[in-house]
């Protein structure tokens, strides 16, 4: 069992966090009030969650962040697992066409959530190991109440939760599936949190955790072996870097698709002043996310398979034309669209921290589609994620599948710089639309909005989140301008969502005033709260 966190006197806090999930923002204060610091705040969240919000994160999942050390070093933990090295590609071809299944076993890659969050913890964390796991533990072995949001995400999937022995299992025990408010047990993935507690990450790459995981989903049919486990590692690198008026925008490089939002603002500020994004102007912005859209189809995939460099993708003069021609092109809107079968999800965590001796972190982990590939190993009690799907399967394409390869990946987090001192710490669910979502909260806080306002704000989506949707529709949720909306209607198929709908992600925000002061906000979309100094 995870060692227990110490009880005591609570001293004030000095660290900010936001997360989708009460309960995991929650263990967070409880880990800095026991001398944590922001480090040891995400690590302890991120931990909660893939218990509480297994529709979204698990520990069958990947996870890429950015931390900040006191120094203002910042690393970019890139750990997105590769497809095994046993696949053979035109099998996959013979049983799927040019086109990945979205779910099942073929989809699994490695997963690397577990070592991320070994790499963040080895960036500068203050308290043990197991203490992160423990509240984690707690909640799977005693239980917690079920969230709405996974409420929604069972009933919305309920043939996939029960078309997989082991997701039934837990979340529909005798085919009657959990609601708001029932009680969520997990003793298989509470064991599982124990080896991890007692042995670190390499229980999994290299322990009986990972070969009991490994026999399982063997016997679905996955090629993953435990050489596969083995040979992973978090890759550390140099974040990706942005301008946008004094700011510094710092992201993840490829094979995230960072890039992309870097691209949409970079473009955005050759226009100048006299746009209006959020307004007049919003249906030129939505240009550019189509046109970031497209970019990452075309040349998004591990580095060593594309064929540019995003530093050539983010060239000045690239992006200056690309913003002339977002202006210039207008009357491409036929008809509205309806919500429908292929109304747009996301399933990713974000969860951002900064502390006031200047360290900071934003974590993203995700199983990628909702419960992943639809698959719960039940003896570890992992959901497994679906990147696979992601791959192509087209011998054309940069992000074709091959052996030992990283597919094209959705996960961006993003901190924002004035100089040498930090201006926010923010990340967001949202697939593929996450560089569309996260732009627009910025967009609000570089024009004087309060966490709390832009993370609230109506937002919209260009396209689907998910790798199955198709690309030209435009999601307006409301109360969007009636100004806004005609911009983007001039230009693409809309269709309305209701006020804080979840199809527009779930952003989380940590703000650094001039005076040092930490202010944190999570999106009313999840099932979130934040926390600051002074709460």
């Amino acid at each position: 069992m995870p060692a227990p966190r110490v009880a005591g006197a609570a001293p004030p806090l000095h660290c900010a966090v936001a997360s989708p999930h009460a309960l995991a923002t929650q263990a967070a204060r409880d880990v800095i009030r026991s001398g944590g610091n922001a480090i040891d705040a995400a690590l302890t969240a991120a931990f909660v969650l893939t218990v509480v919000y297994p529709h979204n994160t698990a520990l069958g999942g990947d996870l890429i962040a950015l931390v900040r050390e006191v120094d203002g070093t910042m690393t970019c933990v890139n750990s997105s697992g590769p497809a095994s090295r046993n696949i053979d590609p035109a099998a996959y071809r013979s049983r799927y066409g040019t086109v990945m299944p979205v779910t099942g076993v073929d989809t699994i890659t490695v997963p690397g959530a577990v070592a991320g969050l070994g790499a963040v913890h080895d960036l500068g964390a203050s308290r043990p190991w197991s203490e992160h796991l423990s509240a984690a533990y707690e909640l799977a072995e005693n239980g917690v109440p079920v969230a709405p949001g996974l409420d929604a995400a069972i009933k919305e999937n309920l043939a996939l939760v029960l078309g997989d022995p082991g997701l039934a299992m837990v979340l529909a025990p005798n085919e009657r599936p959990l609601e708001s408010g029932s009680r969520l047990e997990q003793p298989a993935l509470a064991r599982s949190l124990t080896a991890l507690a007692g042995n670190g990450p390499s229980a999994l790459y290299d322990g009986e955790l990972g070969r009991d995981l490994i026999a399982g989903l063997a016997a679905l049919g996955s090629q993953l072996d435990a050489e596969d486990l083995a040979q992973f590692r978090p890759r550390l690198e140099e974040p990706l870097r942005g301008k946008f008026g004094p700011w510094d925008l710092w992201t993840s490089g490829p094979n995230s698709q960072g890039f992309v939002f870097l691209e949409i603002l970079g473009a955005l500020e050759t226009l100048g002043p006299n746009y209006e994004p959020l307004g007049r102007d919003a249906g030129v912005l939505s240009e550019l996310f189509r046109t970031g859209t497209e970019d990452r189809q075309r040349f998004l995939a591990d580095p060593a398979a594309m064929t540019v460099k995003a530093s050539d993708l983010l060239d000045r003069e690239r992006l200056s034309t690309l913003a002339r021609e977002a202006v210039s092109r207008t009357g491409r809107a036929a008809m509205d669209g309806a919500l429908g079968a292929e109304r747009p999800k996301g399933d990713t965590v974000a969860v951002v921290t900064a502390d006031s001796d200047g360290r900071a972190v934003c974590l993203i982990q995700s199983v990628f589609h909702s419960f992943g590939a639809a698959i719960l190993e039940p003896t570890t009690g992992f959901v497994m994620h679906n990147r696979g799907s992601f791959f192509s399967l087209s011998p054309d394409s940069v992000n074709q599948l091959v052996p030992g390869r990283r597919p094209a990946h959705t996960l961006m987090p993003v901190m924002v710089t004035n100089g040498a001192d930090l201006a926010w710490v923010i990340g967001t669910m949202g697939g593929k639309a996450q560089p569309q979502i996260l732009a627009q909260v910025l967009l609000r806080l570089f024009a004087g909005e309060n966490a709390r306002e832009a993370v609230a704000a109506p937002r919209w989506v260009v396209g689907g989140l998910e790798v199955d949707q198709v690309e030209e529709i435009a999601y307006l949720e409301s109360p969007i301008t009636a100004q806004a909306r005609r911009s983007i209607r001039a230009r693409l198929r809309v269709a309305d969502l209701p006020r804080h709908d979840e199809t527009t992600g779930h952003a989380q925000v940590v703000t650094v005033l001039k005076d040092g002061s930490l202010v944190a906000a999570s999106d009313p979309r999840s099932d979130g709260s934040a926390i600051s100094p002074g709460d």
